[in-house]
């Protein structure tokens, strides 16, 4: 069963199409990976996902409610950590995300047990301006999680952080759909952490779907192409360049 699909999804700005009939597939339960260049359209879809940029045409579904009719109770099935997270400084991490408790009606005990998931147990008290880079992915990757959406979107969150945290919160991810029964869209530069934790994978290079399926099915299509199938990045890069030549070497 697909929670999230999108028909011919389309966005453009003037002279610009960021996203171009996008047709997505994510499956119930599972985490998928969303790859590409910089400006491929990653975050486009995610903002149209989100409510916060409009589609110029095309449509979605997510849990089999229709988008734009019924665009609040979408949002309410997720959880969401796009960009930079922003907070409010002056505040602790542990009052942040109890501001985003009181705006979902959720219990109290909602907040220490969020910190506890992403391991900020301990630095609750702490003002959020005195927080490192990657104690604020953690502290956005909890206010995604708080109240434990059967949605997940995440954009790039690992960014930041050291080895041992990509580690962590890689681990954190994956277990996700299993713990909690919720269905994970994760975007990520590090194609090795993908490969990791993703069961299905979509390519996006220049707004256009190059590619949607398992990593088993990717190797299967790579090896069919004469592309490197030994890392996903050799892949990437490989199937990434093709499509550059194909549109006379733009990149």
């Amino acid at each position: 069963m697909n929670i999230i699909e999108t028909q011919h999804l389309t966005k453009s700005y003037k002279n610009f199409t960021a996203v171009s009939d996008l047709n997505l597939h994510i499956k119930k339960g599972t985490v998928y990976g969303f790859l590409g260049p910089n400006g491929a359209g990653k975050s486009t879809t995610m903002k149209m996902f989100l409510g916060l940029t409009q589609p110029t045409s095309g449509s979605f579904s997510i849990q089999g409610k229709q988008y734009p009719k019924d665009r609040i109770s979408i949002l309410k099935e997720i959880g969401s950590f796009i960009e930079a997270p922003a907070f409010y400084g002056n505040l602790t991490g542990e009052e942040n995300l109890d501001l985003i408790r009181r705006i979902l009606g959720l219990p109290k005990s909602s907040v220490s047990d969020v910190l506890e998931l992403v391991g900020l147990e301990r630095f609750g008290n702490r003002l959020a301006k005195h927080y490192s880079l990657g104690m604020k992915q953690r502290l956005g990757l909890a206010g995604a999680l708080i109240g434990r959406p059967p949605i997940l979107i995440l954009d790039e969150p690992t960014n930041g952080l050291d080895p041992v945290g990509i580690h962590e919160i890689r681990s954190l991810i994956k277990s996700l759909p299993q713990r909690f029964d919720c269905t994970v869209l994760v975007s990520s530069h590090l194609l090795s952490e993908i490969e990791l934790m993703a069961d299905d994978i979509g390519i996006l290079n220049h707004g256009h779907l190059l590619f949607e399926g398992t990593l088993d099915q990717l190797k299967s299509l790579a090896i069919s192409r004469g592309f490197p199938t030994d890392h996903l990045e050799d892949t990437f890069l490989a199937m990434v360049d093709e499509d550059n030549q194909k549109r006379g070497g733009r990149k």
